[in-house]
């Protein structure tokens, strides 16, 4: 059976992971000096790392031949861990284990020793998504916890847990992969796979992932089904629904030259096409700011160049009314004939 990429490649180890080096490092030093601590809240957006270095820490913490805090791989330990049905380290899902059933329950069994590791590690998904009752239960578990259990809680939404909880862990805030990082982990991967890819390719799919490691590699997953090779930004932008480089310029070309006609035939074409208006919008963003860095490193600052900082400034102000409007296509049309009409008086 197929295996997905972003499983395969997975990290198996902390100097496999993208991105995170502040966190590896210090929780690799935490485990060599022995000052591993009894609970640990992972924040930050989806599909950046945080359960897998979960997982890879509750193997780590465990290991009896760690090499500087990473686990070796080889010990009985290692091994031990490394079968899906090891019994102490414990995953769960708390979007669908919510209830102050499943956390007294969890509870219950936290006092009792590991069967077969040092420590007994729970890892908690998405905890934010427990019961103010659940957050109760699991309370009296961090306030006096058993010294053979540890606790590893992620979310991508921490303002939803209870201050108590997250004052008796210990906090990581997990950053978006650099657009750099993700490119070049994907030409890794495509280099393991024999894929034949575009660079254009790898940096469009960073760019276009927003700092998600996850995926990123699920896009080149899905580039790879349609085309398993030679894949080039045609393959990219009729897969994802997706503007080609001069249909871009054309169309900010349009607004900064008040061509109010052509930018709302177009928007309306291309949203018939099937085209998402905030794939498009990121096209725009990301050439917008390619060329503003350009001419700042020209040092050549026109009026084309004020009108696209004002462009760029509006979209990226309006880029959340947009997204959460009932209407996405029309919101865009209005605030860019404003754009258009004010930009248009000020000159005449």
């Amino acid at each position: 059976m197929y295996q997905s990429l972003y499983r395969k490649y997975r990290p198996k180890k902390f100097d496999d992971v993208v991105g995170q080096k502040v966190i590896t490092t210090t929780l690799k030093n935490s485990i060599s000096h022995n000052r591993v601590s009894h609970a640990y809240l992972f924040v930050g957006p989806r599909g950046v790392g945080k359960t897998s270095i979960a997982k890879i820490f509750a193997r780590s913490v465990n290991c009896t031949n760690n090499d500087e805090g990473d686990l070796c791989g080889n010990c009985s330990a290692c091994l031990i861990s490394g079968e899906k049905e090891c019994l102490d380290i414990i995953e769960i899902d708390a979007a669908s284990n919510n209830g102050v059933d499943e956390i007294r329950e969890l509870r219950d069994k936290v006092s009792l020793v590991p069967s077969e590791l040092k420590y007994k590690v729970y890892i908690i998904d998405e905890v934010h998504m427990l019961t103010i009752q659940a957050f109760n239960a699991l309370l009296k578990t961090l306030e006096e916890p058993p010294s053979h259990v540890i606790f590893v809680l992620a979310t991508t939404d921490p303002q939803k847990i209870p201050e108590t909880i997250v004052s008796r862990c210990q906090c990581f805030n997990f950053s978006r992969v650099s657009d750099a990082d993700i490119a070049l982990r994907l030409k890794y991967i495509c280099e393991c796979e024999n894929i034949s890819i575009d660079d254009e390719v790898l940096k469009n799919i960073a760019f276009t992932s927003d700092g998600g490691m996850r995926d990123s590699i699920g896009m080149l997953d899905k580039l790879i089904s349609y085309k398993d090779n030679n894949i080039n930004m045609e393959d990219f932008i009729f897969l994802n629904g997706m503007l080609t480089k001069d249909s871009i310029e054309s169309f900010v070309s349009d607004v900064i030259t008040f061509n109010s006609i052509s930018v709302i035939n177009n928007l309306e074409s291309w949203s018939n096409a099937g085209i998402n208006i905030i794939n498009i919008l990121g096209q725009v963003i990301n050439y917008l700011k390619n060329y503003i860095i350009s001419m700042c490193g020209k040092n050549s600052f026109n009026d084309d160049y004020n009108i696209k900082i004002d462009l760029l400034t509006l979209i990226n102000e309006k880029m959340f009314e947009i997204r959460k409007s009932s209407n996405p296509l029309l919101y865009l049309q209005v605030i860019l004939l404003k754009f258009i009409n004010d930009r248009n008086k000020n000159i005449s």
